[in-house]
């Protein structure tokens, strides 16, 4: 028998383990806090209900150069851009974790925030879409705001408006804010039918938009490929069909995912611009209902997706990388991201397993739904504190805690504390080199997150690490529900 003096030789890791055995994690405040933090990313006019309290209205001439009203949305992450293409995958993955996890999200009384953060977004799409083959897909440039700290009431940069439309394409764009408007029209659908049918609208003529009209969307709007370049658009091409497929029963979006003649292969990570695993995932779900034969291409998707799981829960043939704390990791630059998607997708397949009654037959061996919800677990655990650094990636959630998040708004005293313009370059010096806490704390931020040694500095400078972003939360929201 090995004594406790041998495991901590072995691991280094004493007190991470013991942390691990005795400490239960607050999920539920955890899911609290993750859908607060998309109040703190509005833009536009705020609602009365706004719980966030140190913000205030902004943006609210966007699109008056276009003459289109672009009120709305969301800043992308620590900056006051709004990006279409990274802002539509947030509200895909935003919908898809309420859809899979209604019944919890309504236990703990955070069901309509859920679906108030949903439309917060959609409402932005649907104004974004004025006509069939038009979506504006950024507001604001991305140099120009980059080089200033201002809070977002004080923007003095550019809101410059882009779009794509027939003759300036943008597959991709198009395709994923479908996606988004599709899976939102499920979410919504329990409560506000009116409100799905109209997303549903939306989605099927933006699918149709980016079917007809063929291309990537930095083509058109190159300033958006500085910052979020697609790699193609075939991927969200087949995210938007399972969608529509799940939104509407409609055979056709059947039919575009069994005539694919590519089903993306074997993955090796999750994101705002790889959503191959997300469609072969949904596609899985219609395989094990049975609504789909587990054949041809069919048996390719639910091979490619289990493949992934199977690599994240170390059971593959080519296994990810872990951080000797535990942490999957795929890449350097917001490796949290990424995390968080392979996490929502194993508590998702989960639930789609145990629905099926089937388990998980992994190179490495059998892997049964619970083994799935305990690595979500992990990976949940881990972002909340309990890994080598004893330090909670989520901002405001437990007593340690990165206090120099990469975000303007948080960083900048509030505009109702002091309403004295704060000028671009003069929030750089007196507020963005200030080696001090952020005065507003970003109540459920998740940051880039620790590097592969499971380190990380807490400086507002060190963007790489410290910068969250909405597409990093919006997964968590899922796991975090199925975990309180």
């Amino acid at each position: 028998m090995m004594s406790s003096s041998n495991v901590v030789i072995m691991f280094g890791l004493s007190v991470f383990l013991l942390m691990n055995q005795v400490v239960s994690v607050d999920y539920g405040t955890a899911l609290t806090k993750s859908l607060l933090y998309y109040e703190a990313q509005r833009s536009g006019n705020l609602p009365r209900n706004q719980r966030v309290q140190w913000r205030a209205n902004s943006g609210l001439k966007d699109g008056s150069d276009a003459r289109v009203d672009l009120v709305g949305g969301y800043y992308d992450a620590g900056d006051n851009v709004k990006f279409g293409f990274p802002m539509a995958f947030t509200i895909t993955m935003l919908s898809w974790s309420t859809i899979e996890f209604r019944s919890q999200l309504e236990a703990k009384e955070e069901l309509s925030n859920a679906l108030d953060a949903i439309k917060w977004g959609t409402d932005y799409f649907i104004k974004a879409h004025p006509q069939p083959d038009v979506l504006y897909g950024e507001v604001g440039d991305g140099d120009s705001d980059h080089a200033c700290w201002q809070r977002p009431e004080d923007m003095t940069t550019p809101r410059t408006t882009f779009k794509i439309d027939d003759q300036n394409p943008g597959s991709d764009l198009a395709a994923e804010t479908a996606a988004a408007l599709a899976a939102a029209s499920v979410a919504f659908r329990p409560s506000d039918a009116k409100y799905a049918d109209e997303l549903v609208v939306h989605a099927k003529q933006l699918f149709d938009f980016a079917r007809n009209h063929a291309g990537i969307y930095q083509n058109s709007i190159p300033v958006a490929g500085k910052f979020y370049s697609s790699s193609g658009y075939e991927d969200e091409l087949l995210w938007a069909a399972a969608w529509l497929e799940r939104a509407t029963n409609d055979k056709t979006y059947l039919d575009y995912l069994s005539g694919a003649g590519n089903s993306g292969g074997a993955r090796s990570s999750f994101s705002w611009d790889d959503k191959y695993l997300g469609a072969q995932v949904l596609a899985s779900k219609l395989v094990l209902e049975g609504k789909s034969e587990g054949s041809g291409i069919w048996g390719q998707y639910k091979s490619e997706a289990e493949q992934f799981i199977c690599s994240c829960i170390q059971k593959g043939n080519n296994n990810f990388k872990k951080t000797a704390g535990g942490l999957l990791w795929f890449l350097p630059w917001n490796n949290l991201q990424y995390s968080a998607t392979a996490s929502l997708v194993s508590a998702v397949y989960s639930k789609y397993l145990t629905d099926a009654k089937a388990s998980l037959q992994c190179p490495g061996g059998v892997v049964q739904p619970s083994d799935l919800i305990s690595l979500a677990r992990s990976q949940a655990d881990y972002v909340l504190g309990q890994n080598p650094k004893g330090m909670s990636y989520m901002v405001g959630f437990g007593s340690n805690y990165p206090t120099q998040a990469h975000h303007r708004g948080a960083s900048i005293i509030s505009i109702k504390k002091d309403p004295n313009e704060v000028t671009c370059q003069g929030g750089m010096e007196t507020w963005f080199k200030k080696d001090a806490p952020n005065p507003n704390v970003l109540d459920g931020a998740i940051v880039g997150g620790p590097d592969e040694n499971d380190g990380y500095a807490d400086s507002r400078s060190n963007f790489q690490q410290a910068e969250p972003a909405t597409v990093t939360i919006a997964p968590f929201v899922g796991v975090f529900a199925s975990l309180a």
